[in-house]
């Protein structure tokens, strides 16, 4: 829930980050640039954390090099360049629910092709009943469903890359130290994405209030993608990953509190949405004793 919460908050402060940095919502690659630096800062930090508990400069073996770049190609680059681009020929709406179907490609990928858990009729049901909850608190008015290659489909890439990236995170870390791959995977994703944006025309000026908010971003995927590849090394991917649909749920309450979006959705929704996610969870969660 920790992490949900700082995934959560970063829908609305990339926004406020945007507006601090004058970047514009069509400027796709000044926004890969600010995704960069943002996960570049994330390694860094995530790297020095790791290196002060272990008493000494964290820097990964040759056998950890291979997984790390596999990581951070799906985990951050595939990810969040297909997402950005994606974004700009998406609605924010349809954005937040095919991105939430992360969680499905997640359990079906860990369970299908990596064969890490079995695929049980709880796990369906709880991903049916929790998608619900993620559908209903981003239907508004007038919402009419259509889907482009160029915009959903991109968005829906980026969905299943991150489910690839979740498999993974838990395949490797049963050799490798899960904090160490989350640090420099983001390092290497980082250098890529700012080679794109700066190679295709992103730019922005750095001020001081930009720089705090960029910091903070970079602390937030520091803590949480840590904590979250901790979380697959010890469970199964089904039981961590269904948590996911909180993302939105917390994105919703911060915008409303940090962005004053109080025409976004209703109180009344916003409480049944929570109660689908919530019982979508526990129904995952749920074990025969």
């Amino acid at each position: 829930m920790l992490c949900c919460l700082l995934w959560g908050s970063a829908f609305p402060c990339v926004k406020i980050g945007y507006r601090l940095f004058a970047i514009e919502s069509d400027d796709t690659f000044s926004q890969i640039l600010f995704a960069g630096i943002r996960f570049f800062l994330a390694g860094i930090i995530t790297v020095f954390i790791s290196s002060v508990s272990k008493k000494k400069i964290d820097i990964p073996n040759k056998k950890a090099v291979p997984c790390i770049l596999k990581l951070s190609l799906f985990q951050t680059i595939l990810q969040y360049i297909c997402f950005y681009i994606g974004l700009a020929g998406s609605t924010g709406t349809k954005s937040s629910i095919i991105t939430a179907s992360n969680v499905f490609f997640t359990i079906v990928i860990s369970s299908i092709l990596f064969k890490q858990e079995k695929l049980t009729l709880n796990k369906i049901i709880g991903c049916l009943v929790g998608f619900s909850g993620i559908i209903l608190i981003n239907i508004h008015d007038g919402f009419r469903w259509s889907f482009n290659l160029n915009g959903d489909g991109l968005i829906l890439l980026s969905a299943i890359s991150y489910a690839v990236s979740s498999s993974l995170t838990k395949r490797y870390s049963k050799e490798h130290d899960p904090v160490q791959l989350c640090g420099w995977q983001f390092i290497a994703g980082g250098i890529v994405m700012i080679a794109i944006g700066l190679g295709l025309g992103g730019r922005f000026d750095i001020n001081p209030k930009g720089l705090i908010m960029l910091i903070y971003l970079a602390l937030l995927s520091a803590v949480a993608f840590s904590v979250w590849s901790i979380l697959l090394k010890y469970n199964p991917v089904s039981r961590v990953s269904v948590y996911g649909f909180m993302n939105p749920v917390f994105g919703v309450i911060l915008s409303v509190l940090l962005l004053s979006e109080t025409e976004v959705i209703s109180i009344s929704r916003a409480l049944i949405a929570l109660i689908l996610v919530t019982a979508g969870i526990i129904t995952v969660n749920i074990k025969k004793s």
